[in-house]
């Protein structure tokens, strides 16, 4: 992506992944399918950094480890030398992040559909085993978290989504919205982390499994980013 050493240096504190997405917005082009999304994520991540120094989490140590886990995957997914060689459910918006028939919309849908659908369970297990922990110790922050992921999609909507004289009903933009919703992909990935926290002795069958979320996030992107008649 011919970042510098310092954009890809591997983040372990909020701060730092506040700092590297900064970075990543001053460098990508705005209407780069990246960037958009980047957006949207650094300002709900700029927002978990605030309420941890607010102390507004019960357990500040979980939280940050979690967000820094999370954002750790999408941000070695923009590292990717070549697209090929990232998450399969991050593919489709790597490959089509120029896509002059995507719209921004689409791109920054089809970004947190990668993030919830596949990174959010790995990164709840790779907190788990990072704290000596159980899922259920990480639960009151995951779903605090949540919170702010819903507001992620408000915010969206509220910036990327076409005025009410523009989004017409037979416009495929009117289906994808009502088709995917983040609040049940984050119920979903919670029940995921559960799954391979209970599979963690078995990593074959873990692995398979998680293979099996990142195919199938892939595929729901793809579908995301079907380019659009202006």
């Amino acid at each position: 992506m011919g970042q510098s050493a310092q954009l890809t240096r591997r983040p372990d504190t909020v701060d730092a992944v506040v700092t590297r997405m900064r970075g990543l917005a001053a460098a990508l082009p705005e209407r780069d399918g990246i960037a958009v999304f980047n957006r949207v994520y650094l300002t709900v991540t700029e927002e978990v950094d605030r309420r941890l120094t607010a102390g507004r989490f019960a357990d500040p140590r979980g939280a940050s480890a979690l967000d820094v886990r999370f954002a750790e995957r999408y941000l070695a997914a923009v590292d990717a030398p070549e697209a090929r060689h990232a998450p399969a459910c991050w593919r489709p918006l790597l490959q089509l992040r120029r896509h002059p028939g995507v719209r921004p919309l689409q791109f920054a849908l089809a970004g947190v559909n990668a993030h919830i659908g596949h990174d959010l369970a790995l990164a709840v297990v790779d907190t788990c085993h990072a704290l000596e922990c159980e899922p259920a110790a990480l639960e009151g922050d995951f779903d605090r978290v949540g919170e702010l992921l819903v507001a992620l999609e408000e915010r969206v909507r509220e910036d990327l989504m076409p005025g009410p004289d523009l989004l017409q009903i037979a416009d495929p933009l009117t289906h994808l919205l009502g088709a995917w919703s983040l609040e049940a992909a984050r119920d979903a990935a919670w029940s995921a982390a559960r799954a391979l926290w209970a599979l963690r002795g078995l990593p074959g069958l873990a692995g398979e499994f998680a293979q099996r979320l990142d195919a199938a996030a892939g595929f729901a992107g793809r579908m995301m980013l079907t380019p659009l008649p202006g």
